[in-house]
């Protein structure tokens, strides 16, 4: 049995004094869920990371990061490293998100590279794969995911791709109100597990998680969770607010898996 995993994208949202302040009303409103029932993530801004940090200390919610960089340090300006990110205390990194794909040029390239670099760091990537609207009307779900899925995974052992957690999140779900059937998401959610097999082994497949992503919400989240190849959930913009998130942490640690 996999291990549930809810994991909270803050995006360009909360100061550190606010995300510090959410992060106490996570952990307070989860109560024992985390660490006991699931793994709960939350994955502020790079400027509220140490706040958060701070916030969640004692308590087994753990932080991530919305990116990562690949390389450990440089001239690179306006990145952050993944020994940068181990020091303020994260164990999680979001890597290949669709809005740093659509709005900053990332390519599948540079998701390999992230994933690699926050792997060898002892981080946990979250890699995000997804198609946008037009790819679903013209049948091509199946291979813009195959695709991200096998650049993602590019050079890895199957010891480190049991590493990682996946995190499919169709684009046009995102933030639009309007989530993925059940059927839609199992569908793709399988689609990876047999892709991560074909890469890494199907011992490997068998124990790496899969999250849903787009438009999760208490309602929902069950349905979600009671897929065979769902494991849990990034939660965009249902995070921002502890009861709503902590509802979905609680209804998805409790669905019949």
């Amino acid at each position: 049995m996999r291990r549930p995993i809810i994991a909270g994208n803050w995006k360009m949202s909360k100061t550190g004094p606010e995300g510090a302040a959410l992060a106490v009303g996570v952990a307070k409103a989860i109560g024992d869920i985390a660490g006991r029932r699931a793994d709960v993530v939350l994955c502020p801004p790079f400027t509220a990371l140490q706040a958060v940090a701070g916030a969640l200390a004692g308590s087994a919610v753990k932080l991530g990061a919305q990116n990562v960089h690949w390389e450990k340090e440089g001239p690179y300006t306006g990145e952050v490293s993944p020994a940068m990110l181990r020091a303020i205390g994260c164990a999680y990194a979001i890597v290949g998100h669709s809005e740093r794909r659509q709005y900053f040029g990332e390519t599948d390239e540079g998701v390999n590279k992230r994933t690699r670099a926050a792997v060898g760091f002892g981080l946990t990537p979250i890699v995000c794969v997804g198609e946008r609207l037009e790819e679903r009307k013209a049948g091509r779900t199946g291979e813009v995911v195959t695709r991200q899925v096998r650049a993602a995974l590019a050079g890895l052992t199957p010891e480190e791709v049991r590493q990682l957690v996946m995190a499919y999140e169709p684009v046009w779900a995102i933030g639009t109100g309007v989530a993925a059937t059940a059927g839609d998401a199992q569908e793709v959610a399988g689609l990876i597990r047999k892709l991560l097999a074909e890469t890494a082994g199907g011992d490997a497949a068998a124990q790496v998680r899969i999250q849903y992503g787009g438009s999760v919400k208490p309602e929902n989240i069950a349905d979600f969770m009671a897929l065979p190849d769902v494991d849990g959930a990034l939660v965009g913009g249902a995070s921002l607010k502890a009861d709503s998130f902590a509802a979905i942490v609680t209804a998805g640690a409790a669905a019949e898996r």
